[in-house]
């Protein structure tokens, strides 16, 4: 008998992000597996409501105000309400958050917990602990970390980071890497044995923020293509360092050399590489990189940043890396262009060697382990050892967490005295026939951008 698992975040279609592949194709993997899922996240423009994707897959667009990059604004309680109808209306047995910048999920499993549901967080970031963002994040992480069920990082080093920031115990946070659809992601037939006589065709595919190294590409392209004329840049992705980029192109006159593609839908990113030889990942700070390993899989020797999970990622013959300052980074793509140049490397097999290190069965069967490990006994706790919990988490945030908690069990019994939970209409779950291992790995998938 599977779980009924609400998968919690502001992340998600139709906005493209790591955060929302992984959220949608390990919720599809764990339907596949048997179970029911529900994702619940705001609204996005027009979208909102309920919505109903491949396979049954359940989105709730909740109407609430996103205040910066899609983050709602914080309220504690105000969305105690409409997520606790949720949970009882679908019968919701775990809580899976995504994102620590996510206030939507950390408000979701502060009312799950109090409802007596299982949790798990997953942390798909790294941050700091200077800046006065990253403070009050790692405080909202260690009060949802002071009694959630378990944590999931999607790297060894975003592990490290996570419990220093949340003051976690190790034993809790379990590491499973992201995953892509590999058939989503083949090269080009004609990719052995290219002729490398022309030109080479750098891709970069990121969003333009400062934190994915947009200052540090615009910087290094002039320097390039100076030292390399045969060498072309595609650029794909948005952001406010988009004009930085075009008023960079005009000042060194690359506009035949370096084409600007603006945002591209994820189920474009595969026609997009395979125009390339090698894929370009600048970025300052990442605690996995998806997009690396879609770039390797489509057969693109990578050139990257040394930083956060980066390294974990791919093998040394698949990658060149770089400090992520500008001389180190043009030393490793000249690096990169001459191996390419000289056909040292043999990109024809990077597909199939990825494909034996990333499958979403495997995260899918993980996650699912995690969820069979979580504390039976946790949920029978008397709420004097939950509140002690909380109350040690300083001097005066921990008042702050404790009298949080005593609030939310006050809404609770008001809501279970106003709307009882028997007055809500329970949801008919998707009939879905669980599939053999054989046909999991040849499903097609459906991005949910094409859905209505």
């Amino acid at each position: 008998m599977g779980y009924n698992i609400a998968m919690v975040t502001d992340f998600f279609y139709p906005q493209p992000g790591g955060v929302e592949f992984h959220v949608y194709h390990l919720s599809q993997k764990l339907i596949e597996l048997g179970h029911s899922v529900v994702i619940i996240t705001h609204n996005y423009s027009s979208r909102n409501g309920v919505r109903v994707l491949t396979n049954g897959l359940k989105v709730y667009y909740v109407p609430l105000w996103v205040i910066y990059r899609s983050s709602v604004f914080p309220t504690v309680f105000l969305c105690f309400p409409i997520l606790r109808n949720i949970f009882i209306r679908e019968n919701i047995e775990i809580i899976h958050g995504h994102g620590s910048f996510s206030t939507l999920c950390h408000e979701a499993i502060l009312h799950g917990r109090t409802m007596g549901l299982k949790t798990v967080f997953t942390d798909h970031s790294l941050f700091g602990f200077a800046e006065i963002g990253s403070i009050m994040g790692n405080k909202a992480l260690k009060f949802t970390f002071s009694d959630v069920g378990h944590v999931i990082c999607v790297s060894h080093t975003c592990k490290e980071n996570t419990v220093l920031r949340g003051s976690i115990d190790p034993i809790k946070v379990s590491v499973i890497p992201n995953a892509v659809i590999l058939k989503d992601f083949k090269p080009k037939s004609h990719c052995v044995n290219k002729n490398y006589t022309k030109e080479i065709t750098i891709v970069v595919i990121t969003r333009l923020f400062p934190n994915k190294g947009a200052d540090l590409l615009t910087a290094v392209i002039p320097k390039i293509c100076q030292l390399k004329p045969k060498v072309k840049f595609l650029i794909a992705g948005d952001g406010p360092k988009f004009l930085d980029l075009e008023q960079m192109r005009e000042k060194y006159f690359l506009q035949e050399r370096v084409t600007l593609v603006g945002a591209i839908k994820h189920e474009e990113v595969r026609d997009v590489m395979v125009q390339g030889d090698i894929y370009l990942h600048p970025s300052l700070t990442e605690a996995f990189g998806t997009v690396i390993v879609e770039a390797a899989s489509c057969g693109l020797y990578v050139v990257t940043t040394k930083v956060g999970g980066i390294p974990e990622v791919l093998p040394n013959e698949m990658t060149s890396f770089a400090e992520p300052e500008e001389n180190s980074l043009i030393d490793a793509a000249i690096d990169a262009i001459n191996k390419i140049e000289s056909n040292e490397i043999d990109t024809s097999k990077f597909h199939d060697a990825v494909a034996k290190m990333y499958s979403w069965n495997d995260i899918a069967r993980k996650t699912e382990n995690v969820y069979n490990s979580l504390d039976l006994d946790k949920l029978n706790e008397s709420l004097l050892h939950r509140l002690q919990r909380y109350y040690c988490c300083g001097i005066i945030a921990g008042k702050l967490y404790a009298l949080c908690v005593i609030v939310d069990i006050f809404i609770f019994v008001i809501l279970e005295w106003l709307y009882p939970a028997d007055h809500i209409d329970k949801a008919t779950k998707w009939p879905l026939a669980i599939k053999e291992e054989d046909e999991l790995e040849e499903e097609t998938f459906i991005f949910p951008n094409k859905v209505n």
